[in-house]
């Protein structure tokens, strides 16, 4: 699996309060942000939109380790946080936390389900696949972190379900959801009929049973044609 090179320029930033950040966002087209963790005081920083819109282009960014350049130094850390604007297409805030390599870090990682536009569940069972989940949580060291976590489905039939218990962790990750019983081992993905369809399937069936069909005959015997005669002779209603 590639691995991707995130580096950021960073920024100290010296003024705070509401007007200096104000100013920084409309003025400067600054995004702000904080780095902490470890041994050293958390540090108040600015990034630039446009270098912090393009690394958010890729996934990765959200479960890798990044790099945060100032002055010629370099920090190691791990995307904890970020704040959007309500309405409009800004990064207002992110939030950095420091990494020591031989230290275990907690981090949400991305799924990813290759095979399951061509599953035969998809394919000649006519199933939909359902995302129960789309990011685990999961503890490890920096170097081990992965970028995501794959769940095959290439031959995933109709009826399909991947529970928690079921998904495999590369080597050295662990996951923080513990499965203690069968309540516990969520669904992760699942491949279904669709509902309508289903009950579309049942209806018919039903419609067309032994027993509906000898209501009809029955029902067919005792109600006389139009004009005709019943079995005692008169003629029907």
């Amino acid at each position: 699996m590639a691995k991707f090179e995130f580096e950021l320029e960073i920024e100290p930033r010296e003024l705070l309060g509401k007007g200096a950040s104000r100013r920084l966002r409309r003025l400067e087209n600054k995004v702000l942000g904080i780095v902490y963790g470890g041994e050293e005081k958390s540090q108040p920083i600015t990034l630039e939109h446009h270098h912090v819109v393009k690394a958010l282009e890729n996934e990765a960014i959200y479960s890798h380790i990044l790099t945060l350049k100032e002055k010629g130094k370099k920090y190691k850390v791990v995307l904890k946080d970020i704040q959007r604007h309500p309405y409009k297409p800004r990064v207002m805030h992110m939030d950095f936390m420091r990494i020591n390599e031989n230290k275990s870090i907690t981090m949400h990682v991305p799924l990813h389900f290759p095979g399951q536009e061509t599953a035969p569940g998809v394919v000649l069972g006519g199933g939909i696949v359902t995302h129960h989940m789309v990011e685990l949580e999961v503890k490890c060291l920096p170097r081990d972190l992965p970028e995501f976590i794959e769940i095959d489905l290439s031959n995933a039939e109709i009826d399909t379900v991947i529970h928690l218990s079921q998904v495999k962790l590369p080597k050295g990750v662990e996951m923080i959801a513990v499965v203690h019983s069968h309540e516990d081992d969520l669904p992760v993905v699942s491949i279904h009929k669709p509902k309508m369809v289903v009950e579309e399937v049942e209806e018919e069936a039903s419609e067309t049973s032994p027993e509906v069909e000898a209501t009809k005959v029955k029902s067919a015997e005792a109600t006389p044609p139009a004009g005709g005669k019943g079995k005692d002779g008169g003629k029907g209603k």
